[in-house]
């Protein structure tokens, strides 16, 4: 009987190359944007990056500790007799809305820690207070507002481009900010602590304007950036806020961020969800060469410098600009029940009867009957801008 031959079966295993990955240099210029596009810092978690931020921790613990020692040298209990705003407070009780509508310190108070003035600017030459004045707060509203904005921004932008470059801007602009209110400042106490704020906010505009391909939402941030621009300016102009340090602040942080945010931090491995929106970086890539512009950061470096010396010359010379220009206080100020934006010095009259003090404004007449004689000079002057206005 024959054998049945049997099937063989033969299989043939082929071994199949992946694919060869392309490097970036090998991809087109459209095709590296697409790979490196990420959303505007705003709309990513904080969490997804693992960089400190301790240099904006740093600038608001220190807001909150100048605050702190201004309310103590306040003592509104005490030098104000208990007419405070929330007395459960004591010796941190605020003013009266009446004086400080912010719920914060009285002017004199602003005055003693190092608020701008005319007086002890041009009489005094007091430029030290062109260092203290942008770590105060006008009161409660000023400081929370200020600060909430600051974390918002400054943490984003510490994430995005570094400590260092974020505090060189925030430094930079604080004082550029202080500097330029000293060309405006009028005979009422001010602080300019919002400078250094708007000049994280200019910087975050020269930011997305020199990295405008890499970013996607890039409407969405515009109008968040305006958002806190507008909302910030509008407080420029209640009491003791000083609008020109903000508008000095922004010009800096707009120029340095020119100079300072040529490329963010890319290509760290990103997720590809978890924020408000989502996003993915597939590679690391160097784009520096192709992408950065050093033409024009020198030109920005060179007009930053030369505004930054005209306004130290002219603070150094005295020059007020309010001789110039009648109606430039109104940027600063909007005449409104506690506030007059009048730029002359008032005066008043005292009289003691029968442990009765007496004030009288030399300007418009008012007066105000106290029913104690053991006041401040500094508390008189309060009064008297008050009666004044």
């Amino acid at each position: 009987m024959a054998e049945t031959p049997k099937l063989q079966t033969h299989i043939e295993m082929k071994h199949v190359q992946p694919p060869h990955p392309r490097f970036s240099a090998e991809l087109t210029a459209e095709e590296l944007l697409r790979e490196q596009r990420i959303p505007f810092p705003f709309f990513r978690p904080l969490s997804q990056r693992k960089e400190n931020t301790w240099v904006i921790s740093l600038f608001v613990i220190l807001h909150l500790i100048a605050f702190a020692a201004t309310m103590i040298v306040n003592d509104c209990w005490g030098n104000s007799h208990a007419q405070c705003a929330l007395k459960q407070l004591g010796r941190f009780s605020f003013q009266p809305l009446s004086e400080n509508p912010l719920l914060g310190p009285s002017s004199s108070a602003l005055d003693t820690v190092g608020a701008l003035r005319l007086r002890y600017l041009v009489k005094d030459h007091q430029l030290w207070r062109i260092f203290t004045s942008p770590c105060l707060h006008a009161g409660v509203f000023h400081l929370l507002v200020n600060i909430i904005s600051v974390v918002f921004v400054g943490l984003h932008m510490e994430q995005e481009f570094g400590p260092l470059r974020t505090g060189v801007i925030y430094i930079l602009s604080a004082f550029t900010g202080s500097s330029v209110a000293v060309l405006f400042v009028q005979d009422r106490s001010s602080v300019a602590s919002s400078g250094a704020l708007f000049g994280l906010l200019g910087a975050m505009i020269s930011g997305l304007i020199w990295n405008w391909k890499f970013y996607t939402k890039k409407l969405a941030a515009i109008m968040v950036l305006l958002t806190i621009l507008t909302l910030n300016a509008i407080l420029g102009l209640m009491p003791y806020v000083n609008n020109f340090s903000n508008i000095g602040g922004f010009i800096s942080g707009f120029l340095a961020g020119f100079v300072l945010l040529f490329k963010p931090q890319v290509g760290l491995g990103y997720p590809a969800k978890g924020g408000i929106f989502d996003y993915n970086v597939k590679r690391p890539l160097k784009l520096k060469q192709k992408f950065d512009k050093p033409v024009l950061r020198s030109v920005s470096l060179v007009i930053f410098t030369l505004i930054f010396a005209g306004v130290v010359v002219a603070v150094v010379e005295g020059v007020n600009v309010n001789r110039y220009c009648s109606w430039c206080r109104y940027i600063d100020c909007v005449p409104i029940k506690w506030w007059s934006c009048s730029d002359k010095t008032v005066t008043c009259e005292t009289m003691i009867n029968l442990e009765q003090l007496t004030l009288t404004c030399s300007n418009n007449g008012n007066f105000r009957v106290l029913p104690f004689t053991n006041i401040s000079q500094g508390r008189i002057h309060d009064l008297c801008d008050l009666i004044c206005s």
